[in-house]
């Protein structure tokens, strides 16, 4: 099968529906960038942490934000494809976020496409927001400029959350679907489910579905019936 022309890649990477700014939990580990992405300004804004630590969800949600046309890039998908046709005109953007940097680092033709881009976006007012899981010190950019910009723009450290964190997280999206979920069957969900966030996650709509289906509320019983514990 042949690959995609960056233009129909671009098609298959819109941000998920629900990854929006709103649906994101502030926290002590990210109400820090949460503000920073709301707020306009910051040219380019850098984000790195583990892999459970939202990330993703804000670059998302700052294209779902954006006042202009807005474009996700995650690395892992657009490694394999030139960088400079990938990343030609995007300055014209009102938003570009580029995730998961870790895959495109060490890549000449990435790291120089990228550099350039952060020059021309900054003549035209195009906010940058990049992240990785290590910060840019960290990275195994070859490309000194570019290392040196990024760590020029808003550096944010995102943490993994911890168990109370996850039991907010999981009491707030239940919110955010229209179910009531009580603390304490949060925390029997999470001593149960898989510990990753986006696995948790699956499990509440899985949960929602069931719900939905079978015209129940949620309760330990009926948990424990759907999800087979």
């Amino acid at each position: 099968m042949a690959a995609l022309a960056p233009r129909q890649l671009f098609l298959n990477l819109r941000p998920r529906d629900d990854a929006t700014l709103d649906n994101l939990l502030p926290l002590p580990g990210n109400s820090a960038a949460l503000a920073a992405l709301r707020a306009p300004g910051e040219d380019l804004v850098f984000l790195h942490g583990p892999a459970d630590g939202g990330k993703s969800h804000l670059l998302q949600g700052l294209c779902h934000a954006a006042a202009g046309p807005a474009l996700y890039l995650p690395g892992t998908a657009v490694a394999a494809y030139p960088a400079e046709e990938v990343l030609a005109g995007t300055e014209e953007l009102a938003v570009v976020c580029i995730d998961e940097l870790d895959a495109l680092a060490g890549r000449d033709d990435w790291e120089q496409a990228l550099f350039h881009l952060y020059n021309r976006a900054r003549e035209r007012q195009c906010r940058l927001c990049v992240a990785a899981a290590r910060p840019p010190g960290a990275l195994p950019l070859a490309l000194p400029d570019l290392r040196s910009r990024l760590a020029a723009g808003l550096v944010f450290a995102l943490p993994a959350p911890d168990d109370a964190a996850r039991r907010a997280i999981l009491v707030f999206r239940a919110a955010r679907r229209g179910l009531r979920l009580s603390a304490e069957l949060a925390a029997y969900i999470l001593a149960r489910a898989p510990r990753g966030l986006g696995d948790l996650l699956a499990v509440l709509e899985r949960l929602d579905e069931a719900s939905l289906a079978a015209r129940r509320p949620l309760t330990q019983p009926f948990v424990r019936e759907v999800m087979g514990w």
